[in-house]
């Protein structure tokens, strides 16, 4: 069966001639990122599970889960948790099959605690955070669209939903990205002081770039004000420098500007996060699977995360989607700026959308009816593999937050 595929030229200004562009990205200790770390890492320890138990994924969305925070009393040299924090485990798992009872709970706990022990190595596991699971079974109507996936037979679409991707990034999008490595690769590793939780805001303003850090401090590798101020500092210095590998535009880097040095009142906690210290969190309340937040380009509000990778399209289409604009422009000359949305249908192969719809801002010159062809050859043969994306999600080689 042929597959819906529209490809359109579109009149629209590129981002980056638009006069004001902004991006975010809330890094990995921020509480909504932690939440989606937690539920993204549970899926996975369940798919395994599942497959060892039943050589099949079954049914689940663990997409539900909730930080809630606690409460701390930071100090130069180290400071002390004084509530710790709370999170939730909720979402939908098959408990039972075959008359194989499947430890879901306990699979999903470890997990969370294994990815928070690796994610947030500041954290005391016995007394700074409680872990709390409440999954329930699976919904009966949604587990029978499932349970017709097995074998060959391409999955059926759980939900009628949407996915949404483009392509390529901006200089922008691409700069916080690369800062955002860069903090977690080279700065924190010299400079432990530098906690998990930030939150990266870009703006471009014409030809002026502002970056605004807001990034969370450990307090036992803190041993003064001096060391404080020293150590953001060296961020502004460096992440300007990282900016500058990918732009010519004029760059500036402020760092926790809603510090009051004289009164000492700092981004200072005890583990590197503020999830201790009065910020919750929730899953798919920050970043799209491609790490970013583009309020300037289209965007889906779902909470990929979680979200099981076998038919769920919240996952499924947008990781695809990103995926077929980023091949896209990397192997179709002409292409200033391509956007894609993938539509299901619920009940349907999840290989035949109801429709494959493409966006190209042809460049100059171009010639647009070889760009349709070419991009509409990706889409067809990206669908016709969709199984790929399922695959390493469960081995965790694709990002969804």
């Amino acid at each position: 069966m042929k597959r819906t595929i529209n490809v359109e030229s579109l009149r629209q200004m590129p981002i980056e001639e638009q006069a004001i562009e902004l991006v975010e990205r809330k890094c990995i200790g921020h509480p909504d990122s932690i939440a989606d770390g937690v539920a993204e890492a549970i899926s996975r320890a369940l798919c395994r599970e599942y497959e060892d138990q039943c050589d099949a994924v079954l049914h689940h969305n663990t997409d539900q889960g909730e930080v809630v925070a606690g409460a701390s009393l930071p100090s130069f040299g180290g400071g002390r948790i004084v509530r710790p924090i709370y999170l939730l485990l909720t979402g939908r798992a098959t408990k039972c099959f075959n008359g194989t009872v499947i430890p879901t709970d306990a699979t999903a706990v470890e997990a969370a605690r294994t990815y928070l022990k690796q994610t947030l190595p500041t954290l005391n596991m016995e007394r700074d955070i409680i872990v709390d699971c409440r999954m329930g079974d699976g919904s009966t109507d949604l587990c029978d669209v499932f349970r017709t996936c097995g074998g060959n037979a391409v999955p059926r679409a759980n939900d009628t939903s949407f996915g949404v991707g483009h392509a390529p990034f901006s200089e922008v999008e691409q700069i916080i990205l690369a800062m955002d490595e860069e903090i977690a690769s080279v700065l924190r590793p010299k400079n432990p002081m530098i906690g998990y939780d930030l939150k990266i805001m870009g703006l471009r303003h014409g030809d002026q770039m502002t970056y605004t850090i807001a990034s969370a401090m450990v307090d036992r590798y803190c041993s003064s004000i001096n060391d404080y101020v020293e150590v953001t500092e060296i961020m502004k210095e460096e992440l300007e420098a990282v900016a500058r590998r990918y732009t010519k535009r004029r760059v500036s880097v402020a760092v926790n500007t809603a510090d009051d040095i004289k009164s000492q009142s700092l981004f200072l906690t005890v583990n590197g996060t503020s999830a201790e210290m009065g910020d919750d969190g929730s899953v798919g309340r920050g970043n799209r699977v491609n790490g970013l937040i583009t309020p300037n380009r289209p965007m889906s509000m779902e909470a990929a995360s979680g979200k099981n990778p076998i038919n769920h399209i919240g996952k499924i289409y947008n990781l695809l989607s990103t995926e077929i604009a980023k091949e896209a422009c990397g192997k179709v000359d002409g292409i200033t700026e391509m956007y894609v949305r993938l539509l299901s249908q619920i009940g349907h192969p999840i290989d035949h959308p109801l429709v494959a719809s493409v966006q190209v801002i042809p460049a100059d010159g171009a010639d647009f009816g070889s760009i349709s062809r070419e991009v509409e050859e990706i889409v067809n043969n990206r669908l016709a593999n969709i199984s790929s994306i399922t695959e390493r999600v469960i081995k965790g080689e694709l990002k969804t937050f």
